[in-house]
Parts: C-alpha cells; structure tokens; sequence
C-alpha cells in the first residue's frame, strides 16, 4: 500500500543513490575528461531547457514571469539566500575549507534548480498527494537518479544535497494538494513548463561558461505562471 508522499521519498533516495555512484565514478577521471564530460552535459541541458520553453501555449506569460519573478527574486536575494545555504552546508562537510565548501554549494544549488522545476514535479506530487499514485514520481525519480551521476561526476557530491530541496518542494505541494489541484490545467501546466524550461536552459548555458546568470533569482517565476496562466491561458 502506498502512502502519500512515498514517490518524493523515492526521489530523495535516487539523488543520494546516483551522487554516490557519480562518486565512484569520478575517482580518477583526468582533468580533460571532467572538462569534456561538462561541455557535454552542459549543452544537453541547454537542449533540454529550450525544449521545456516551446512547451509554452503563449510565450508572453513565460516572458512575463521571468521578468516579474526576476525582479522578485533580486530583490530576495533568493540567489545569495541558496549560495549562503549550500557554503554553510559545504564548509560544515568539508570541515571547515571554504574552497571545497563552495564547490558542494555549486553542485546543491545547479542540481536543485534543475530537479525542482517542471511539470513532472508538480503533476506527480498531486497525483502523490490527492490519490496516492508515486508512478509519474517513480519515473522522475529514475531520471534524476540517472542525471545524478553525471552531474556528481562533474560537480561532486554537493548535488546530494539537492535531495533535500527536491523533498521540500514536492513534499508541500503533496501536503497541500487538494488546494494544488484545479490550479493544474493545461495551461499552468505549460507554462510551468516552460518557464522551468528557460530557467535550465540559464543553468546550461552556466554550465558551458558562457553566461554567469543567477538562475535562483528566477525562481519565484514559478508563481506568477501559475497565476497568469490560470486567468490568461
């Protein structure tokens, strides 16, 4: 019998489980290849990113709630508030070396923007919630255990600490997921989608150095999509 919230849970443990096998992975790994590894993940993420944005059922609301959720999130610091987190984490793991401390914030705060977003999340965390169906979850859950490892061969372990960012988003939304419900159309749907999908893309470009966007600024974008594309969409 499945109880609500077990298909976040399932997710939680494939991040840690694929960090750990990235581990095992990059041990050894020359310098070169960890670069060529990164130039190649980073342009499948950018590939990924503008394939989520065409999602998009009317390219003004994703327009719309970036620039909105930017402003709102520059003005959090919702970026800083994320790097503060994941250096405090980092530095506590790596006793107290800021260099490696930084690096575990790197690996938190690129894995979380990139397993938070999107319409398998928040699909599946009501599907979760409401009538206790973890399957969409499952099949997240095997993607970013997958994704886990390649990331963690590039970035190191800090992406373990993405499982707690993914547990908390998904886990509210299935704690409150009879209020969650009508909000998922087809529209909201897309545009999560899509907005999601422009914010990887950030991350993919960040990941390739060919920008120095801050992705976490982005964030709060998420909600005036849900709210334009509820009344507009």
């Amino acid at each position: 019998m499945n109880f609500p919230g077990i298909g976040t849970a399932a997710n939680a443990v494939a991040i840690i489980v694929g960090t750990l096998l990235g581990v095992i992975i990059r041990k050894g790994l020359p310098e070169k290849i960890e670069k060529i590894m990164m130039d190649g993940v980073g342009l499948c993420v950018v590939v990924i990113g503008m394939q989520m944005a065409f999602k998009s059922m009317n390219m003004v609301i994703c327009i719309g709630s970036i620039v909105i959720g930017g402003v709102i999130g520059e003005i959090l610091d919702v970026n800083g508030a994320f790097n503060r987190l994941g250096e405090w984490a980092g530095e506590k793991l790596a006793g107290g070396d800021k260099t490696a401390g930084a690096r575990i914030a790197d690996g938190f705060v690129t894995a979380s923007l990139l397993f938070c977003p999107g319409a398998m999340a928040v699909v599946g965390s009501i599907q979760d919630g409401l009538i206790g169906d973890p399957a969409t979850l499952y099949a997240k859950s095997m993607l970013d255990g997958i994704t886990s490892i390649i990331f963690t061969a590039n970035l190191g372990w800090g992406v373990a600490l993405s499982a707690f960012s993914v547990g908390v988003y998904q886990g509210v939304i299935t704690l409150f997921a009879g209020f969650f419900e009508p909000l998922a159309t087809p529209a909201v749907l897309a545009e999560i989608t899509s907005t999601g999908g422009v914010m990887i893309l950030g991350i993919g470009l960040n990941l390739l150095q060919v920008t120095k966007i801050k992705i976490a600024n982005l964030m709060p974008a998420m909600i005036p999509a849900v709210i334009l594309a509820y009344f507009l969409g």
